[in-house]
């Protein structure tokens, strides 16, 4: 069996030039080698990217047995989310989540939390400096861990924020070491950094554990919207409900996976916009335009995608793009460059969200988010935030990029983020009665008592189910959904 070609380099020397650039990166390795090449990391082995179409949808659409992106996930993440994750698990264990997580992220049940997202960022603009030079990327962050915190674990208590917030941001900075240089993990006492992580995990577990048994604690009827309430209604076909240990998985997975992803999302868009003076004059002259709103957050992660590839790894040789893969290899789906490719993106490089007011992209062109049944369950939740947030803060703020130079993309955890953070300057701040009145509120159900809402227990009757031909998610019944698994 032969790899597709790759470069020779020493394999610490190459993951060394790849967490510099990593886009760069990327595209120097397909200009020489084409759309299929390999590469090989420290603890990750052999790897091998594609970028064409054509095989993407090979991978997305393959057998799920042959295709593990659990297995693959967890190389790196398994420490931090656990054993139930989505993200970790495989075939019909996977699907047998999914189908419960997913109709709380339904693109309709995600609207309940408008009016909630829009407060979280109008307070926080509101401790933004004046006139000087800030990096807006840890705004971001504040805003959507804030978001998280409240939306989907449920937590209202300012000191219970807070004390999630610590905890949060400690296990953040002991886990980034443990995720990409896996012989940390061993524990060798006190003071090594897998102790000092299993220390800092423990005490995120006893928060998530305790907000988990409080909820439970609850009538149904009293335990309100946010989705950890909702996932204690749902049950698994034979009728059980998720076990504290599996919520503890699913909830420390969409902190993680969600948080940072969203922000990184937002840094972006900033970033591109201050740089792009005709989008920008256009959404600061209506930022309700919500279909406007919408391109620029598509077009932010088409030509800033957060992440640069999704991972499959195969358990068993495997024929992709000509090449007879072996079993254990992990193949990279790599959204970064399918995004980048002149074929299907004229002047790839340009910001221009009027791309999406034009017409639909080609199927697997626009892939932020994966595809098949294993993209994001979180995608409708991410779009609809960073469109509450943009809108909100565009309403509101006068900003300007702090310099004309575009932010080259590092590694920050899992993600690519401006290497600068955004770094921005508030010239005006309008007061908050100036601002256009949001179109993002709850819909009437969630504003009715909570004896005349649905049950809460109703949405388990929905599944969303994957549609390749478009990229998204819609509601389908029950058969539909087992025939996903």
């Amino acid at each position: 069996m032969a790899l597709p070609p790759g470069p020779r380099l020493p394999a610490l020397l190459q993951a060394a030039r790849m967490s510099r650039d990593p886009v760069g990166w990327l595209e120097r390795r397909r200009a020489r080698y084409g759309d299929c090449f390999s590469s090989k990391f420290p603890f990750f082995g052999q790897l091998v990217y594609v970028s064409d179409p054509a095989e993407i949808k090979r991978v997305f659409a393959g057998d799920t047995a042959v295709f593990h992106a659990g297995e693959a996930n967890s190389i790196p993440l398994g420490p931090v989310f656990g054993t139930y994750s989505l993200l970790t698990l495989d075939e019909a264990e996977h699907m047998r989540q999914r189908k419960l997580l997913l109709p709380p992220f339904h693109g309709e049940a995600v609207r309940r939390y408008g009016e909630e997202i829009e407060q979280i960022a109008e307070r926080d603009l509101d401790r933004w400096p004046v006139g000087e030079p800030f990096p807006l990327r840890p705004a971001m962050q504040s805003i959507t861990l804030e978001v998280i915190l409240r939306t989907v674990f449920g937590v209202r208590e300012p000191e219970r924020l807070e004390a999630f917030r610590a905890a949060i941001t400690r296990l953040a900075a002991t886990g980034n070491a443990l995720i990409w240089l896996p012989p940390l993990r061993r524990d060798l006492g006190r003071l090594s950094p897998a102790a000092r992580f299993k220390r800092v995990r423990a005490a995120a577990d006893e928060l998530i554990y305790e907000q988990i048994d409080s909820r439970r604690a609850l009538p149904e009827d009293e335990r309100g919207d946010d989705v950890l309430s909702l996932l204690l209604s749902a049950r698994h076909d034979d009728g059980s409900p998720m076990t504290n240990e599996e919520l503890r998985d699913e909830l420390m997975t969409l902190l993680g996976a969600g948080h940072e992803t969203s922000a990184t999302g937002l840094s972006w868009a900033f970033e591109r916009l201050l740089r792009n003076p005709g989008a920008l004059a256009r959404l600061s002259a209506d930022p309700d335009d919500d279909a406007y709103v919408d391109a620029v957050i598509k077009e932010t992660l088409r030509v800033r995608p957060v992440v640069t590839d999704v991972a499959r790894l195969l358990t068993r040789n495997t024929e992709i793009a000509g090449y007879t893969i072996p079993a254990g290899t992990i193949v990279l789906c790599v959204i970064a460059l399918v995004h980048r490719r002149e074929d299907l993106w004229p002047d790839p490089l340009q910001f221009r969200p009027e791309r999406f007011l034009e017409g639909q992209p080609e199927p697997y062109s626009w892939i932020p988010f994966g595809g098949g049944v294993r993209r994001c369950i979180g995608a409708a939740f991410a779009q609809y935030e960073m469109k509450v947030v943009l809108r909100t803060i565009m309403r509101r703020a006068r900003l300007r990029a702090e310099s004309p130079d575009d932010e080259r993309g590092v590694l920050r955890h899992v993600t690519v983020a401006p290497a600068r953070g955004a770094r921005a300057v508030l010239d005006e701040r309008r007061p908050a009665g100036e601002r256009r009145p949001t179109d993002a509120r709850r819909p009437a159900d969630a504003r009715q008592p909570a004896d005349q809402r649905p049950p809460a227990g109703a949405h388990r009757k929905e599944t969303a189910i994957y549609d390749e031909r478009s990229g998204s998610e819609a509601t389908g019944g029950a058969s539909q959904a087992n025939s996903l698994s």
